[in-house]
C-alpha cells in the first residue's frame, strides 16, 4: 500500500523533474557548443589568465604575467593572492580544451549545488526530500545559468561560482572547524569571501571565526613558503591596488565605488563620498539583518554578502552570483508574501537575464573613461539601487514580525511541491 502510494505520488512530478533536466541538458550543451564551435566561445580570458599565470608560481614572474591576446585595452594580470596560483597550478599541464570543458561542467554542478543550498536553508533537509523541490532546483539552476552573473562567469572562466557554493557549504555546516577551514581556504584563493567571516561573527560563532582566520593565515604562510618573493610583493604592495584589477569606472563594476564613480564623473577612490555611502550602506544592512528573524539563514547571509559586494572597490557583474540566492530567497523564504516581494525578485531577474551592464557596456567610449551621461550613469547603478531597495524592504518588511514576536511565515502545503 505503502509502495503503491509513493508511485502514484511520484507520477506528478516525474514529467516535469524530466522537462527541468532536459532544460539544464540543454542550456549545458549550449554553452558546449558556443564554446567549442563559435570564434569567440574560447575566449575565458579569466581562465586563461588562471592557467597561464599559475605556471609562473615558482617563479619571481608570477606578478608580472598579464594574458592580452583578447584583451589588447588592458592586459589582464594575476591578480589572486600566491596560493590561489598554488590551486590552479596543476591545471597548465592539461590540455586548455580539456580544462575549458571540465570548468564548465564543473560550474554548472556548483551551481546546482548553491541552488540546492539555497531552498535547504530556506526550507530545511525534510521538505527537499519532496520531488517537487527537486524539480525547483534543476529549474532554477538551468535558468541560472542564463542569468548575466553565471553567464559572464562561464564566458569569462571565472571562479566566482565555486567561491559562492563553498561559503553557503560552510554556512549550511554546524561543524566549526568545517565552516572556518572552507572559508578561510576561499579567502585565501580570493579576499572578498572573507566577508562571510563577518556572517559568523554576527551569529557568535566565535570558534568558526578564529579558525577560518587561522586558516586564512595558513594559506598566507604557504604562499611564503613556496615563493617567499612573490608572496611579499602581492602582500606588501600590491594588494588593495583597484587600478591593476580593472578599470573602477568601467560599467560592467558594479560596486558602490564604480556606481559613485559614474555618477560623478571621477574616480571617488576611498575619500568622503565613498565613505559616507559606506556608512549609510552598513546602516542599512545592519538594521535589514536586526529585521531577520535569527532563523533565517539564507536571509541573514544574503545581507552580508550584498554589503560585501557593495563596498569592495571593484564587484565586476559576474561577482554577482549571489543574487541568485537572494531571488530565491525573496521566492520562497519567510518575507514571500510580504507586499513588494515578487516585485523586487522580478526586478532582479530582469536586469540579470537583460544583462544591463553588457547593454550599456556598448555605450561607453572606452572601459576606462568614467564619466557618463546623467542616464547611463544610473542605469549603470543596477545592482547598488537595487541592494539599497532590498535593504529597505527588508527592513519595512521584516520589522513588524520582530515586533510582533509572531513567527515567519513558513507554511508549505506538507511541503510537496515548491510555493507559489
Amino acid at each position: 500500500m505503502n509502495r503503491e502510494s509513493a508511485r502514484t505520488d511520484s507520477r506528478p512530478t516525474a514529467a516535469p523533474l524530466r522537462l527541468a533536466v532536459l532544460a539544464l541538458a540543454l542550456s549545458v550543451l549550449a554553452r558546449l557548443l558556443w564554446m567549442l564551435l563559435s570564434d569567440n566561445g574560447m575566449n575565458l580570458v579569466d581562465l586563461h589568465v588562471y592557467v597561464g599565470g599559475s605556471a609562473d608560481l615558482l617563479t619571481d614572474r608570477l606578478y608580472d604575467y598579464t594574458y592580452a591576446e583578447k584583451t589588447p585595452d588592458f592586459p589582464l594580470p594575476f591578480t589572486y593572492p600566491p596560493f590561489a596560483a598554488l590551486v590552479f597550478f596543476p591545471l597548465h599541464y592539461l590540455p586548455f580544451t580539456a580544462v575549458a570543458v571540465g570548468w564548465l561542467l564543473a560550474t554548472v554542478a556548483a551551481l546546482y549545488g548553491v541552488v540546492w543550498i539555497s531552498l535547504e536553508l530556506i526550507l530545511g533537509k525534510q521538505a527537499l526530500r519532496a520531488p517537487g523541490w527537486r524539480v525547483a532546483a534543476v529549474g532554477w539552476t538551468a535558468v541560472g545559468v542564463w542569468l548575466e552573473p553565471v553567464r559572464t562567469t562561464i564566458d569569462y572562466g571565472q571562479v566566482n561560482v565555486f567561491l559562492v557554493f563553498g561559503a553557503m557549504l560552510a554556512v549550511r555546516s554546524t561543524r566549526w572547524w568545517l565552516s572556518g577551514g572552507l572559508v578561510g581556504i576561499i579567502a585565501g584563493i580570493k579576499l572578498t569571501p572573507a566577508i562571510t567571516g563577518l556572517y559568523f561573527a554576527a551569529r557568535r560563532r566565535w570558534a568558526t571565526v578564529a579558525w577560518s582566520a587561522a586558516v586564512f593565515g595558513a594559506t598566507v604562510g604557504i604562499s611564503y613558503l613556496i615563493n617567499d618573493h612573490e608572496a611579499t610583493r602581492y602582500f606588501g604592495t600590491l594588494l588593495g591596488d583597484a587600478d591593476r584589477i580593472g578599470p573602477v569606472g568601467s560599467v560592467w563594476n558594479q560596486s558602490l565605488r564604480g556606481a559613485l564613480s559614474r555618477i560623478l564623473g571621477h574616480d571617488v577612490e576611498s575619500g568622503p563620498w565613498w565613505i559616507a555611502s559606506v556608512l549609510v550602506v552598513a546602516v542599512l544592512a545592519f538594521f535589514a539583518w536586526r529585521a531577520l528573524d535569527s532563523d533565517d539563514r539564507l536571509g541573514t547571509l544574503v545581507v552580508v554578502q550584498l554589503f560585501g559586494l557593495m563596498v569592495s572597490p571593484i564587484s565586476w557583474s559576474h561577482h554577482w552570483v549571489w543574487l541568485l540566492p537572494t531571488v530565491l530567497w525573496l521566492v520562497y523564504g519567510p518575507l514571500r508574501r510580504a507586499p513588494g516581494a515578487r516585485v523586487l525578485a522580478g526586478y532582479w531577474l530582469a536586469t540579470m537575464l537583460v544583462g544591463l551592464p553588457w547593454i550599456l557596456s556598448f555605450f561607453q567610449p572606452t572601459i576606462w573613461e568614467i564619466s557618463r551621461p546623467g542616464l547611463l550613469s544610473w542605469l549603470g547603478a543596477v545592482d547598488v539601487l537595487g541592494v539599497l531597495w532590498c535593504y529597505a524592504w527588508v527592513i519595512r518588511s521584516g520589522r513588524p514580525l520582530r515586533r510582533s514576536g509572531a513567527p515567519a511565515d513558513r507554511s508549505r502545503e506538507p511541503a510537496t511541491r515548491p510555493a507559489g
